[in-house]
Protein backbone atom coordinates (compact mmCIF):
# COMPACT_ATOMS: atom_id res chain seq x y z
CA UNK A 1 0.00 0.00 0.00
CA UNK A 2 1.53 3.34 -0.69
CA UNK A 3 0.59 5.70 2.41
CA UNK A 4 1.34 8.48 0.60
CA UNK A 5 3.98 10.18 2.83
CA UNK A 6 6.52 11.21 0.33
CA UNK A 7 7.81 14.91 1.34
CA UNK A 8 6.19 14.90 4.42
CA UNK A 9 7.84 15.53 7.32
CA UNK A 10 8.19 13.89 11.23
CA UNK A 11 10.30 14.11 14.19
CA UNK A 12 10.16 11.22 15.82
CA UNK A 13 11.52 10.87 19.54
CA UNK A 14 13.54 8.14 21.68
CA UNK A 15 14.77 7.25 18.06
CA UNK A 16 18.23 5.22 18.49
CA UNK A 17 16.98 1.49 18.95
CA UNK A 18 14.57 -0.59 19.09
CA UNK A 19 10.77 0.75 18.52
CA UNK A 20 12.12 4.39 17.60
CA UNK A 21 14.56 2.90 15.18
CA UNK A 22 12.53 0.83 13.10
CA UNK A 23 9.66 3.86 12.87
CA UNK A 24 12.58 6.34 11.58
CA UNK A 25 13.39 3.27 9.23
CA UNK A 26 9.70 2.61 7.95
CA UNK A 27 8.80 5.97 7.67
CA UNK A 28 12.14 7.23 5.93
CA UNK A 29 11.37 4.54 3.29
CA UNK A 30 8.06 5.74 2.90
CA UNK A 31 9.70 8.87 1.30
CA UNK A 32 9.58 11.43 4.70
CA UNK A 33 12.13 13.31 5.60
CA UNK A 34 12.60 12.75 9.47
CA UNK A 35 14.24 14.54 12.44
CA UNK A 36 15.20 11.86 15.22
CA UNK A 37 16.33 12.65 18.67
CA UNK A 38 17.41 10.37 21.18
CA UNK A 39 19.81 11.24 24.36
CA UNK A 40 22.89 9.25 22.53
CA UNK A 41 22.96 8.64 18.74
CA UNK A 42 23.97 5.09 17.35
CA UNK A 43 25.55 4.18 14.08
CA UNK A 44 22.33 2.25 13.23
CA UNK A 45 20.05 5.61 13.40
CA UNK A 46 22.58 7.42 11.35
CA UNK A 47 22.55 4.67 8.49
CA UNK A 48 18.94 5.50 7.95
CA UNK A 49 19.80 8.86 6.44
CA UNK A 50 17.49 11.09 8.81
CA UNK A 51 18.97 14.24 10.60
CA UNK A 52 20.12 12.78 14.23
CA UNK A 53 19.25 15.35 16.73
CA UNK A 54 20.53 14.69 21.06
CA UNK A 55 18.22 15.48 23.19
CA UNK A 56 17.34 14.14 26.71
CA UNK A 57 13.45 15.28 27.02
CA UNK A 58 13.14 14.43 30.68
CA UNK A 59 14.68 17.86 31.06
CA UNK A 60 11.82 20.10 30.98
CA UNK A 61 13.35 22.56 28.74
CA UNK A 62 14.53 20.32 26.42
CA UNK A 63 11.17 19.29 24.14
CA UNK A 64 10.94 23.23 23.10
CA UNK A 65 14.64 23.45 22.01
CA UNK A 66 14.09 20.13 20.51
CA UNK A 67 11.45 21.04 18.26
CA UNK A 68 12.93 24.58 17.09
CA UNK A 69 16.06 22.35 16.37
CA UNK A 70 13.71 19.62 14.22
CA UNK A 71 11.98 22.91 12.42
CA UNK A 72 15.04 24.50 11.80
CA UNK A 73 16.66 21.25 9.80
CA UNK A 74 13.39 20.21 8.40
CA UNK A 75 13.30 23.95 7.17
CA UNK A 76 10.09 25.15 9.31
CA UNK A 77 7.93 22.37 8.19
CA UNK A 78 6.64 19.76 10.40
CA UNK A 79 3.81 16.96 9.28
CA UNK A 80 3.83 14.29 11.66
CA UNK A 81 5.12 13.91 15.62
CA UNK A 82 6.08 10.89 16.92
CA UNK A 83 5.98 10.33 20.83
CA UNK A 84 7.97 7.23 21.29
CA UNK A 85 10.83 8.34 24.18
CA UNK A 86 10.30 6.42 26.98
CA UNK A 87 11.42 4.29 29.90
CA UNK A 88 12.04 2.31 33.05
CA UNK A 89 9.09 -0.65 32.19
CA UNK A 90 12.31 -2.89 32.70
CA UNK A 91 13.99 -0.89 35.47
CA UNK A 92 14.64 -3.91 37.59
CA UNK A 93 11.96 -5.93 39.53
CA UNK A 94 10.39 -3.83 42.57
CA UNK A 95 7.19 -3.58 44.24
CA UNK A 96 5.24 -0.22 44.55
CA UNK A 97 7.02 0.75 48.04
CA UNK A 98 10.32 0.19 46.40
CA UNK A 99 9.47 3.82 44.50
CA UNK A 100 9.98 6.57 46.11
CA UNK A 101 9.19 10.79 44.94
CA UNK A 102 12.05 11.13 43.17
CA UNK A 103 11.57 7.46 41.27
CA UNK A 104 7.60 8.92 40.56
CA UNK A 105 9.01 12.07 39.73
CA UNK A 106 11.65 10.48 36.71
CA UNK A 107 8.82 8.52 35.48
CA UNK A 108 6.07 10.94 34.71
CA UNK A 109 9.30 13.32 33.15
CA UNK A 110 10.09 10.68 31.17
CA UNK A 111 6.78 8.73 29.98
CA UNK A 112 4.31 11.49 29.66
CA UNK A 113 5.63 15.07 30.32
CA UNK A 114 8.23 15.25 27.84
CA UNK A 115 5.65 13.76 25.36
CA UNK A 116 3.38 16.78 27.08
CA UNK A 117 6.04 19.66 26.02
CA UNK A 118 7.08 18.10 22.96
CA UNK A 119 3.44 18.49 21.36
CA UNK A 120 2.59 21.99 22.88
CA UNK A 121 5.72 22.76 21.26
CA UNK A 122 5.15 21.04 17.67
CA UNK A 123 1.44 21.81 17.59
CA UNK A 124 1.64 25.40 16.18
CA UNK A 125 3.24 23.92 13.37
CA UNK A 126 1.28 20.73 12.98
CA UNK A 127 -2.14 22.67 13.06
CA UNK A 128 -1.07 24.35 9.68
CA UNK A 129 0.44 21.52 8.26
CA UNK A 130 -2.93 19.82 9.28
CA UNK A 131 -1.03 16.77 10.40
CA UNK A 132 -1.11 13.96 12.93
CA UNK A 133 0.36 13.15 16.51
CA UNK A 134 0.79 9.35 17.40
CA UNK A 135 1.64 8.50 20.56
CA UNK A 136 3.59 5.15 21.60
CA UNK A 137 2.13 4.29 24.87
CA UNK A 138 1.81 0.42 26.59
CA UNK A 139 -0.94 -2.27 27.01
CA UNK A 140 0.45 -1.33 30.53
CA UNK A 141 -1.60 1.37 30.33
CA UNK A 142 -4.82 -1.23 30.09
CA UNK A 143 -2.79 -3.35 32.28
CA UNK A 144 -1.69 -1.80 35.19
CA UNK A 145 0.05 -5.08 36.36
CA UNK A 146 2.38 -5.24 33.01
CA UNK A 147 5.01 -3.36 34.91
CA UNK A 148 6.04 -1.34 37.31
CA UNK A 149 3.46 0.89 38.43
CA UNK A 150 5.23 4.16 38.29
CA UNK A 151 5.72 2.96 34.24
CA UNK A 152 1.96 2.10 33.83
CA UNK A 153 0.53 4.68 35.36
CA UNK A 154 2.48 7.17 33.57
CA UNK A 155 1.49 5.50 30.15
CA UNK A 156 -2.11 5.65 31.40
CA UNK A 157 -1.77 9.51 31.54
CA UNK A 158 -0.33 9.57 28.10
CA UNK A 159 -3.10 6.75 26.14
CA UNK A 160 -5.45 9.81 27.71
CA UNK A 161 -3.64 12.68 26.73
CA UNK A 162 -4.09 11.20 23.16
CA UNK A 163 -7.55 10.67 23.47
CA UNK A 164 -8.12 14.77 24.93
CA UNK A 165 -5.83 16.12 22.61
CA UNK A 166 -8.10 13.78 19.74
CA UNK A 167 -11.17 15.81 20.84
CA UNK A 168 -9.63 19.72 20.93
CA UNK A 169 -7.39 19.48 17.93
CA UNK A 170 -9.61 17.14 15.69
CA UNK A 171 -11.72 19.57 14.35
CA UNK A 172 -8.48 21.92 13.82
CA UNK A 173 -7.54 19.23 11.50
CA UNK A 174 -4.62 17.47 13.59
CA UNK A 175 -5.52 13.78 14.19
CA UNK A 176 -4.10 12.47 17.19
CA UNK A 177 -3.83 8.26 17.76
CA UNK A 178 -2.45 5.57 20.32
CA UNK A 179 -0.45 2.72 19.61
CA UNK A 180 0.19 0.44 22.61
CA UNK A 181 2.24 -2.20 21.95
CA UNK A 182 3.03 -5.57 24.15
CA UNK A 183 6.36 -7.57 25.08
CA UNK A 184 8.30 -6.56 21.45
CA UNK A 185 11.62 -7.88 20.39
CA UNK A 186 14.11 -5.21 21.86
CA UNK A 187 17.63 -5.65 23.68
CA UNK A 188 15.04 -4.62 26.69
CA UNK A 189 14.11 -8.49 26.94
CA UNK A 190 16.91 -10.07 25.28
CA UNK A 191 20.38 -8.20 26.04
CA UNK A 192 22.29 -9.88 28.54
CA UNK A 193 22.00 -7.64 31.45
CA UNK A 194 18.50 -6.29 30.44
CA UNK A 195 14.94 -6.63 31.80
CA UNK A 196 14.81 -10.06 30.75
CA UNK A 197 17.72 -11.58 32.12
CA UNK A 198 16.82 -9.93 35.46
CA UNK A 199 13.08 -11.18 35.47
CA UNK A 200 15.15 -14.20 34.77
CA UNK A 201 17.66 -14.14 37.76
CA UNK A 202 15.03 -13.07 40.08
CA UNK A 203 12.94 -16.22 39.29
CA UNK A 204 15.03 -18.48 38.82
CA UNK A 205 15.05 -19.50 35.88
CA UNK A 206 17.55 -19.41 32.31
CA UNK A 207 17.19 -15.85 30.28
CA UNK A 208 16.37 -17.84 27.12
CA UNK A 209 14.16 -20.47 29.26
CA UNK A 210 12.26 -17.14 29.77
CA UNK A 211 12.31 -15.90 26.30
CA UNK A 212 10.78 -19.00 25.23
CA UNK A 213 8.04 -19.62 27.46
CA UNK A 214 7.16 -15.41 27.48
CA UNK A 215 4.50 -15.37 25.07
CA UNK A 216 2.69 -18.55 26.44
CA UNK A 217 3.19 -16.94 30.07
CA UNK A 218 1.45 -13.24 28.27
CA UNK A 219 -1.16 -14.80 26.69
CA UNK A 220 0.07 -14.03 23.11
CA UNK A 221 -2.30 -15.90 20.62
CA UNK A 222 0.55 -15.33 17.90
CA UNK A 223 2.89 -17.67 20.24
CA UNK A 224 5.67 -15.28 19.73
CA UNK A 225 7.29 -11.37 20.75
CA UNK A 226 5.97 -8.99 18.80
CA UNK A 227 8.46 -7.30 16.07
CA UNK A 228 9.21 -3.68 16.29
CA UNK A 229 8.88 -3.06 12.31
CA UNK A 230 4.99 -4.39 13.13
CA UNK A 231 4.76 -1.63 15.33
CA UNK A 232 6.58 1.02 13.45
CA UNK A 233 4.12 -0.35 10.50
CA UNK A 234 1.02 0.82 12.47
CA UNK A 235 2.64 3.98 13.32
CA UNK A 236 3.38 4.67 9.74
CA UNK A 237 -0.03 3.99 8.56
CA UNK A 238 -1.50 6.45 11.33
CA UNK A 239 0.62 9.28 10.30
CA UNK A 240 -0.29 8.60 6.95
CA UNK A 241 -3.50 10.26 5.09
CA UNK A 242 -4.53 6.59 4.42
CA UNK A 243 -5.48 6.71 7.96
CA UNK A 244 -7.54 9.80 7.74
CA UNK A 245 -11.26 8.81 9.50
CA UNK A 246 -8.83 7.41 12.63
CA UNK A 247 -8.52 9.62 15.37
CA UNK A 248 -8.69 9.18 19.09
CA UNK A 249 -7.92 5.44 18.83
CA UNK A 250 -5.29 3.65 21.08
CA UNK A 251 -4.51 0.66 19.30
CA UNK A 252 -2.79 -2.05 20.41
CA UNK A 253 -0.22 -4.71 19.04
CA UNK A 254 0.20 -7.41 21.25
CA UNK A 255 -0.16 -10.46 19.80
CA UNK A 256 -3.68 -10.98 21.39
CA UNK A 257 -2.01 -10.55 24.95
CA UNK A 258 -4.85 -8.54 26.05
CA UNK A 259 -8.11 -10.59 26.61
CA UNK A 260 -11.02 -7.77 26.70
CA UNK A 261 -13.02 -6.01 24.47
Amino acid sequence: MNLNLEGKTALVTGASRGIGLEIVRTLTAEGVRVAAAARSLTPELAATGCVTLTADLAAPGAPAQLVAQALDALGGDLDILVNNVGGGDGDGVRGFLEWDDADWTAMLELNFLSAVRTTRAALPDLLRARGAIVNVSSIGARVPKGGPVPYTTAKAALTTLGKALSEEFGPLGVRVNTVSPGPVRTAMWEAPGGYGAQLAAALGVGHEDLLAGLPATMGMTTGRLVEPGEVASLVAYLASPQAASVTGADLIVDGGSTKHV
